[in-house]
């Protein structure tokens, strides 16, 4: 099971929150989350984030990260979305 938990914050603030799960043993990590990502966007409204290189280095390093207005192409009205894994295995 791979479960990633994605939360959007505004001034410090959780506005929504969202857990995507995903059992399918076929796909590698990488698809897993990719996969999510578009599953939250879609839950969301959201435009898929860019992976910049901070980005993809606090997400290898520690599970997580945040895609804050320099990830998104269109203007968004919160601070940040902030994606974690909770559940690999």
């Amino acid at each position: 099971m791979f479960r990633l938990w994605a939360k959007i914050f505004k001034e410090n603030r959780l506005l929504k929150d969202t857990v995507i799960c995903n059992d399918d043993s076929s796909l590698t990590r990488t698809k897993k989350v990719f996969q999510a990502i578009d599953e939250i966007c879609y839950e969301f409204d959201l435009s898929k984030p860019m992976w910049l290189d901070a980005t993809i280095a606090d997400f290898k390093k520690h599970d997580k990260t945040r895609f804050t207005q320099d990830n998104f192409i269109e203007s968004i009205d919160f601070d940040f979305l902030e994606i974690q894994v909770i559940e690999e295995g």
